[in-house]
């Protein structure tokens, strides 16, 4: 019976601890006092766990091989029944039955000790060699020896939970590409001076991530405008090429429609001004949109809040719809790594057998979860490619 070392105890690593110890002998070390610390804060406390839409659309990576991971139908509701886990949906969303994220940290710990994985808390495994088929662990310290090694660190984002980028380093060891890791599902900075003014408001719009002014990437939601810039799941969504962007010192802006459901915006106010005549444009607007924000968007069309819809010019009035519907804000920063969700780059796909997350480089090598150049769209999607990745692993190793 081989042994099997899996360095980080969260979801892809238990995931792949659980599977590999029907026929290995497993060590999984997790540096924190508990495992699973990251799940704990998935879904705002509710662990979103899984998504219906399950398009490849979702998924990102630089390496064309994304694709290749995903040609393999596997059964994750199998592995969550496995779990004793009762999956619950809404609107193609997936939750834990009882809407709490511990369940799910629970019963992975629960069912990876019950096949026999042993669990070893606050151990960090700082450097991983190779010698006669073997590897071995902290060699100038423990000096542990096993036959596999499945890589589970995490990536960068959330250092608290312990993803501090050690991962990268420890693939490293071992000749691994690492496209650059950046901050992804963040909030977006801006330095424009009109942020405090709208601080607070939160909206329904559709917003269109422009870098040199080519349109990258769409998305609707619930915007949330704060005094920094903007955030969201539809801002975290289009966030993943951002920091790339500005780091090569491209043009990065925002374009925001705060009438996404009105093909047109000008022919309903004007009808709207037929019914509610000569009010002013603060009261006018503040029925349909905050009324911070439609101080702020009057301001940025140079209107007076005092003036009226029908004694503007027509080309003031194109002017505020363009506002309304193509309000565009300039991007300097994302948020840090601490605050990011997930993180874009990571050990490139390139240099992984895909079937069974074995590296190329190193046989006996495995490396899954967020330390490869994977990431998802919020609703699950990051989770999801753990648990895949893990399962793949586990059953493969």
């Amino acid at each position: 019976m081989s042994k099997v070392a899996v360095i980080g105890g969260g979801a892809s690593g238990l995931t792949a601890a659980i599977y590999a110890a029907m026929r290995h002998e497993v060590v999984v070390f997790e540096r924190n006092n508990e495992c699973g610390k990251k799940i704990l804060a998935t879904g705002n406390g509710k662990c979103n766990m899984w998504n219906k839409d399950q398009s490849l659309d979702h998924y990102h990576s630089s390496s064309a091989f994304i694709k290749d991971f995903f040609h393999e139908n596997m059964d994750i509701f199998a592995f969550f029944q496995k779990l004793d886990l009762v999956p619950i949906e809404k609107e193609g969303y997936y939750y834990p039955h009882s809407k709490q994220a511990i369940t799910v940290r629970n019963a992975l710990e629960r069912v990876a000790l019950q096949n026999g994985v042993v669990i070893q808390k606050n151990f960090f495994i700082q450097e991983i060699k190779k010698e006669n088929n073997q590897f071995i662990l902290n060699p100038n310290f423990e000096h542990l020896v096993f036959d596999k090694v499945i890589l589970a660190c995490g990536s960068k984002c959330a250092p608290k939970t312990g993803s501090d980028g050690i991962g990268y380093e420890l693939a490293k060891i071992f000749s691994h590409t690492v496209v650059m890791p950046r901050p992804s599902l963040v909030q977006l900075y801006s330095d424009a001076s009109f942020l405090k003014e709208w601080n607070g408001v939160r909206s329904e719009a559709e917003v269109t991530l422009q870098i040199d002014k080519n349109e990258i990437k769409k998305e609707g939601g619930e915007i949330q405008l704060t005094k920094n810039g903007i955030s969201g799941i539809c801002v975290f969504n289009i966030s993943r090429s951002v920091k790339e962007a500005l780091d090569h010192h491209r043009k990065v802006e925002v374009k925001i429609n705060f009438f996404p459901d009105c093909d047109d915006v000008f022919s309903f106010l004007e009808k709207r001004s037929s019914l509610i005549k000569d009010v002013s444009l603060d009261v006018f607007l503040e029925a349909i949109i905050p009324y911070k924000l439609a101080f702020v968007l009057l301001k940025c069309a140079h209107l007076s809040s005092n003036m009226t819809w029908n004694v503007l010019k027509p080309e003031e009035k194109r002017d505020l719809v363009s506002v309304l519907t193509a309000f565009t804000i300039k991007i300097v920063d994302t948020n840090s790594f601490a605050e990011a969700q997930c993180c874009s780059g990571g050990v490139s796909l390139d240099e992984i057998n895909l079937d069974t997350m074995e590296s190329k480089l190193v046989s006996n090598l495995y490396i899954i979860g967020e330390l490869l150049d994977v990431d998802g769209d919020c609703g699950g999607y990051n989770l999801g490619f753990a648990w895949l990745s893990g399962i793949k692993c586990g059953k493969n190793c």
